[in-house]
């Protein structure tokens, strides 16, 4: 038997993002009153990611509970759609994305903070809540993956989901430097437009095979060839 049922570990996990995105919006950053705001960091958009994923997962839960002992059709019906959102968005957003941000973020910062994290931020960002953006989530999908098993649709749609939704970023980085004239990430200033390009088609191919790993990961956790 755990010693912490799943259905609260999902709980607590919801509120500790809710918590960082509440913290997360009171910081009064330049880089908030500019175009896109929060939403041209990828960072920002992982944690909302993460919120609304692990809300539907407590959603599931309490569904689950509610209809347990009831013969309803209908009831079983939605809660079968909401079983089917919460593991498409696990497979396709929360897992690849999640472990995307963690690995990039701090394998950049290990080799050049200033590229991706400049030290000025320090001014605005308290270490916990750093952390909490770009440490927590990796561990938290994994125990969600493990306390769960997740279906995941089919490799041809999930992929294409996942190269949708990074193509879609990259297009969005490149519109902010459009209309401002200035990269979202300090990185990208450095590098040449044939080096961008290899760039992001390097990233889109590093997210792809993140959502390899989720299934493979899925698949061996949850022994499913059995």
């Amino acid at each position: 038997m755990a010693l912490v049922p799943c259905q609260v570990l999902r709980a607590a996990i919801l509120l500790s993002y809710c918590s960082i995105l509440c913290n997360y919006k009171a910081i009064d950053m330049p880089a908030h009153q500019t175009y896109g705001g929060s939403w041209k960091f990828l960072t920002f958009i992982d944690l909302v990611i993460q919120a609304v994923f692990f809300g539907i997962c407590v959603l599931t839960d309490l569904s689950s509970l509610l209809t347990r002992g009831n013969d309803s059709q209908e009831q079983e019906r939605q809660l079968k759609k909401l079983i089917s959102l919460r593991d498409w968005m696990m497979a396709v957003l929360a897992f690849p994305v999640g472990v995307f941000v963690v690995t990039m973020f701090w394998s950049i910062y290990i080799y050049d903070r200033e590229m991706v994290y400049p030290k000025l931020l320090d001014n605005f960002i308290p270490a916990w809540l750093n952390h909490g953006m770009h440490t927590t989530v990796l561990p938290f999908v994994l125990i969600e993956m493990r306390t769960t098993h997740h279906q995941y649709p089919s490799r041809s749609c999930g992929l294409a989901a996942v190269c949708t939704f990074a193509v879609g970023y990259i297009l969005w980085m490149c519109w902010i430097h459009h209309v401002t004239g200035v990269w979202v990430y300090p990185l990208l200033e450095h590098l040449s437009p044939g080096v961008k390009i290899i760039f992001f088609a390097a990233a889109v191919i590093i997210i792809n095979v993140f959502y390899l790993v989720g299934e493979v990961l899925n698949n061996y956790i949850w022994d499913t060839q059995k």
